[in-house]
């Protein structure tokens, strides 16, 4: 616990969404081949950051605490089954960086919504390490190392724009799609990913049809407001497991986003645009329908130079 002592570098974690998920097969290992535009939002979680010698804590690469605001504090790890963790710890090893770095988590965006937040943070993380050394790795090398901690830990160390292969961790920077407002509507409850690609249930080497994932992504690069190209191959399966989300988005349709649609596995909810044929209370009138949380956030993106993180 570092207590009142102010942080060597505090940064922050962006949301991200899925503007397009196209599941394209099942891959004979059991991963699913997925093409998607991800884009990063402004909701944020904020990672305070301390370095200390190495040889001062007995050769101990890395340490967390969770602030107590945070969402559901109490349920968050700070153990190696933590991906702050583990980027830290990876980093150390793949580096010959002296140092020992503690991280403080401050949790806003909610887990098991199709948000990303726990990648985004172990990118964060990765980031981090690097700057606290004097950036002793490239950020070529950053990426590589974030598809071995997970999916979409590689996307986050885009400028916030990217279109995503593979499962999900072959990353092809594309420039920042223009602002949009964007609200998130997430539901009290939350679906694990394998279980949506569960009840997605195709067998392996089995394709899934659907439009073609280029085709998706120039649409999306011509405008953020094409409806065609919002497609998420993931709604079926995880209306089936939760059928109120299916009853959410209908309702969210009804006040004149310009698009509505759910983000990655779910269970959030992104919508461009304001709600045109909303009332001004339409937010309390969608609590009371259903126990969701909303969020009025925007596309944002990471600074040119890659010394610098989200939101600097």
């Amino acid at each position: 616990m570092m207590g009142d002592a102010k942080p060597d570098l505090t940064l922050v974690s962006p949301a991200k969404v899925n503007m397009f998920l196209r599941i394209v097969k099942r891959r004979d290992d059991g991963y699913h081949e997925l093409a998607s535009l991800f884009q990063t939002v402004s909701l944020f979680d904020t990672l305070d950051f301390w370095a200390t010698p190495l040889d001062a804590d007995k050769g101990t690469t890395c340490s967390m605490e969770v602030d107590e605001r945070s969402v559901n504090a109490e349920l968050i790890p700070t153990d190696e089954t933590n991906l702050v963790m583990r980027a830290l710890a990876l980093f150390a090893e793949r580096t010959d960086a002296e140092q020992r770095v503690h991280c403080r988590l401050l949790k806003r965006i909610p887990a098991q919504a199709g948000l990303g937040g726990g990648s985004s943070d172990a990118a964060t993380a990765l980031h981090a390490a690097n700057r606290l050394a004097g950036f002793p790795a490239s950020q070529e090398e950053l990426i590589r190392w974030g598809g071995e901690l997970g999916s979409d830990v590689s996307f986050f160390l885009s400028r916030g724009t990217a279109y995503c292969t593979g499962r999900g961790e072959l990353v092809e920077f594309r420039d920042p799609l223009p602002a949009a407002v964007t609200y998130l509507i997430k539901p009290d409850v939350g679906l694990s990913t394998p279980k949506v690609f569960g009840a997605l249930g195709l067998s392996a080497g089995q394709e899934l049809d659907g439009p073609h994932p280029q085709g998706l992504l120039d649409k999306f690069e011509a405008s953020v407001y094409d409806l065609d190209g919002y497609v998420n191959d993931l709604e079926p399966p995880a209306f089936e497991l939760l059928p109120m989300l299916r009853d959410l988005r209908d309702e969210l349709r009804k006040l004149g986003f310009k698009a509505v649609m759910m983000s990655g596995s779910g269970t959030t909810f992104f919508c461009i645009g304001e709600p045109a044929l909303a009332t001004p209370g339409w937010q309390a009138e969608l609590q009371e329908m259903f126990p969701v949380e909303v969020y009025a956030e925007k596309f944002c993106q990471r600074p040119e130079d890659e010394a610098l993180w989200y939101n600097e």
